[in-house]
């Protein structure tokens, strides 16, 4: 799995970060969706790693996935910011997987 962060997606995310200690994480969230296939990407900071995670290393700083959920995304993917919506974009080459992802920050330091 590749994922590029772009350049406006880098700068928000360490505003977002801010130095904080952590791991950025995609995860396929499933809370209040109804079943497990029914999930929404998004982008979670988090102060440990879980070891069923994988690392996908990106250009900006690696990023943790869930093994178990690496079937919900594509094989290449981009992160991207769009500055009018105020929102991250999960994209793949052949389609938006969401175009308004948030991101939280689960850290214990918040």
């Amino acid at each position: 799995m590749k994922i590029k962060v772009t350049a406006a997606a880098e700068k928000k995310l360490k505003e977002k970060m801010a130095g904080k200690p952590g791991f950025l994480k995609l995860k396929y969230d499933i809370d209040g969706c109804g079943c497990a296939v029914n999930g929404v990407a998004a982008l979670w900071l988090e102060d440990e790693r879980e070891r069923n995670e994988t690392e996908i290393r990106t250009d900006s700083f690696p990023i943790y996935i869930e093994a178990s959920r690496e079937v919900f995304f594509d094989d290449e993917m981009t992160i991207d910011y769009s500055a009018a919506t105020g929102c991250y974009q999960l994209k793949s080459p052949n389609e938006y997987l969401n175009p308004r992802m948030s991101y939280l920050d689960k850290t214990k330091g918040k």
